[in-house]
Order: structure tokens, then C-alpha cells, then sequence
């Protein structure tokens, strides 16, 4: 019998929390209502500084202004709709434009089997297939940060709150840089698109680790390496040889140096 077979399941949204985290909200209301303010600082700003981006975007590419904004309200997943527009604007099949859009967005898979299984086991019911259009980058980054300091009741009410704000500033956001576009430089409106992934790097990723470090540290570098070689493959390739090689060097240098058996 293996050890794990002794150890009893921990639930993750049973896991105690420390000090007085416990008592961070009051009731349901004002986690939500926190959710909003924590929104309301540096993830709106990036989240709707990419979706004025994407908005330009869209006009430069001669996109429908109908199509670009409810691509914003009904996928809000900034990296599909790129890939969407994208695709549209060479004329791709309807279902290679639905496979690659659906290939980009399976990250969120990731993201949901992470941070919806530290909700409390009542918020876990037929519902979040709905709060879970608000899952965003952002939200889940943020979430994931706040989650250990929040009561496992109040967290839906939190993430709520969270990602309402920025899927409802999503639409103004697209829209205002769909009508900017021709007004200030392509190449800073096209910029704005790639804030929020910075956002998400500074924000969530520990670079302290010298594994992190060397993995960022080595896609900075083959990025424009690959870019040259293959355009199309060049960020596959980039992170996956990057990571690679990040965790190999980890696995078998940086670990034994530290006397960690692994």
C-alpha cells in the first residue's frame, strides 16, 4: 500500500486559512463589492488598454464594428479573438477558424480545474457555467492571489465581482479603439494587445525561482530568434524549448546543487 493511500483527501476549499483571513468579509455582499475595487485598479486598466488595442485592430483590418465588439462581449478571451480576426480577415473555412480559436482558448481548461474546486462545495453547482464566461486571464490571476487569504464561502462572491467588472468594461474599451483607430499610431494600438499578458507575468509569476528566471529569461531571447525562422510557430516553439530546457536544468542541476532529491 503506498503512502498516499493513508493520507486523507484535502478539499481544497477546506484548506485553513491564516490569521484572520477568516474574517476578511463580512458577508457575501461585501466580497463582491471588494472583488469590483480590486478590479477597478490595475486589471481594468490593462484589461481595457487590450481591448482598445484589439478594437483598432479590427477597423485597421476592416472588420465589421458590429462583429469586433461581440467578439469582445461573447468570447472575452483577447488571444481568440486575435486568432478569430485573424482568420476571417484571409478568409479561412468556418471550421479551421473554429478549431484554432478553440485550441487557443484551452488554456482555460487549465484555469478552471485550479481555481473553481477552491469555491465551497455549495457554490459548486450548475451556475458556474455561466460565471465562467467571466474567467479571464486577469480574474483567474488575481483570484488565485486572493484565494488563500479569503473564506471559501465568499470567494465566488469575490471572483464575481472580480471579472463582472472587467468583462463589463471589455465592450467600451473595443469600441472606443475601434473609432480611435487612424488616430494615433498602428504600431501602439497593436502594442496595447500584448499589455495584458505583461500584466499576467508580473503579476502571478514568481521570478524568484531560478528555474522561472531562466525559462523567461530564455523565451526573451529565442522569441525573436524563432520569429525570424517561422513566424506563424515562432511562440509554440519559443516557450515550449524555453520551458524545456528551464526544466531540465532544474531537474538536473539546480535541484541536486540544493541537495533536493526529486
Amino acid at each position: 500500500m503506498s503512502l498516499s493511500e493513508n493520507l486523507p483527501y484535502l478539499d481544497p476549499s477546506e484548506i485553513p486559512l491564516e490569521g484572520s483571513a477568516a474574517q476578511r468579509f463580512q458577508n457575501r455582499g461585501d466580497a463582491f463589492r471588494s472583488g469590483m475595487r480590486d478590479a477597478a485598479g490595475a486589471p481594468a486598466v490593462v484589461l481595457f488598454a487590450g481591448m482598445v488595442g484589439f478594437g483598432a485592430m479590427g477597423r485597421t483590418n476592416g472588420i465589421d464594428g458590429w462583429f469586433t465588439a461581440l467578439s469582445s462581449l461573447l468570447m472575452f478571451a483577447l488571444p481568440g479573438q486575435v486568432v478569430l480576426m485573424e482568420m476571417v480577415t484571409t478568409g479561412s473555412s468556418v471550421l479551421a477558424i473554429a478549431l484554432a480559436v478553440t485550441l487557443t482558448s484551452t488554456r482555460f481548461v487549465t484555469m478552471t480545474v485550479t481555481l473553481f474546486p477552491q469555491l465551497h462545495e455549495k457554490d459548486r453547482n450548475p451556475s458556474l457555467y455561466a460565471h465562467v464566461h467571466l474567467l479571464a486571464m486577469t480574474a483567474w490571476a488575481v483570484s488565485m492571489k486572493e484565494f488563500t487569504s479569503i473564506e471559501s464561502k465568499h470567494r465566488l462572491s469575490y471572483f464575481i465581482g472580480l471579472g463582472l467588472l472587467c468583462w463589463l468594461i471589455s465592450l467600451p474599451g473595443t469600441v472606443l479603439g475601434y473609432f480611435l483607430a487612424g488616430l494615433v499610431p498602428t504600431a501602439v494600438t497593436l502594442g496595447l494587445v500584448f499589455i495584458n499578458p505583461l500584466f499576467f507575468l508580473l503579476t502571478f509569476t514568481e521570478v524568484k525561482p531560478w528555474v522561472n528566471r531562466i525559462a523567461i529569461g530564455l523565451g526573451c531571447v529565442l522569441g525573436p530568434i524563432f520569429t525570424l525562422m517561422d513566424r506563424d510557430t515562432s511562440l509554440l516553439s519559443a516557450g515550449l524549448i524555453a520551458g524545456t530546457i528551464a526544466y531540465l536544468v532544474d531537474r538536473k542541476l539546480l535541484r541536486k546543487k540544493a541537495g533536493v532529491i526529486g
